[in-house]
C-alpha cells in the first residue's frame, strides 16, 4: 500500500514540475548580442591597426 501511494506522489510531482526559462533566454540573447558588439569592434580595429 505504501508503494502505490509513492508511485502516485511521484508522477503528480513530475507534472507539475514546469520550469521558466525567461531569464536564461533574456541572459543568452544579452551574452550574444554583446559578444557580436565585441566582435564586430575586434574586427573594425583590425583595420585600424594595419
Amino acid at each position: 500500500m505504501a508503494k502505490s501511494n509513492k508511485k502516485m506522489a511521484v508522477s503528480s510531482s513530475r507534472n507539475e514540475f514546469n520550469p521558466d526559462y525567461s531569464d536564461v533566454r533574456r541572459d543568452l540573447k544579452r551574452i550574444g548580442s554583446l559578444a557580436g558588439f565585441f566582435i564586430a569592434v575586434l574586427i573594425v580595429l583590425s583595420f585600424f591597426l594595419r
